[in-house]
């Protein structure tokens, strides 16, 4: 064998063994935002923002209510799991790296981030409503500002 044949067949063992863990590193990746994503409820999560649109929807469209099940598949189509989950996966995947997702998975899986993830839904409703409660306490202040600005 030449020793051309022999370099280019070193170089080519080489680039095989390379890709092989780049595959390796992407699927051991992948399965990380997959378990990510199972801690995190992350497919009910986006159930129940799909059931929430519709819910909105119809309330602000009651003539879509005999259309509901179209509705709620040209959501499930363009907003729902299925839809979105390669992408989702690709977006965490670019945004965090393998020791990331692995040390998220591990606060996830322990008795604090589970109550984390239990708790913050609600929480983020508590949020919501004190700053809808301030809102409507200090509207008044608004409406001033706004008479103030229209009267110059």
């Amino acid at each position: 064998m030449s020793i051309w044949k022999s370099f280019g067949f070193t170089l080519l063992l080489l680039i095989a063994t390379g890709q092989t863990a780049v595959l390796a590193d992407e699927a051991s990746k992948r399965q990380a935002v997959e378990q990510l994503f199972v801690l995190t409820a992350m497919q009910q999560k986006i159930d129940e923002s799909v059931t929430t649109v519709l819910a909105l929807q119809i309330a602000q469209n009651p003539e879509l209510a005999p259309h509901q099940e179209a509705v709620r598949a040209f959501l499930e189509r363009n907003i729902g799991w299925d839809s979105l989950k390669d992408d989702l996966s690709n977006m965490y995947k670019e945004e965090f790296s393998e020791q990331e997702l692995n040390d998220m998975n591990t606060f996830y899986s322990s008795p604090t981030g589970r109550k984390v993830i239990e708790r913050l839904p609600v929480l983020v409703q508590m949020r919501n409503q004190l700053a809808s409660q301030r809102l409507q306490e200090n509207i008044g202040e608004l409406q001033k500002e706004i008479e103030k600005h229209s009267t110059q």
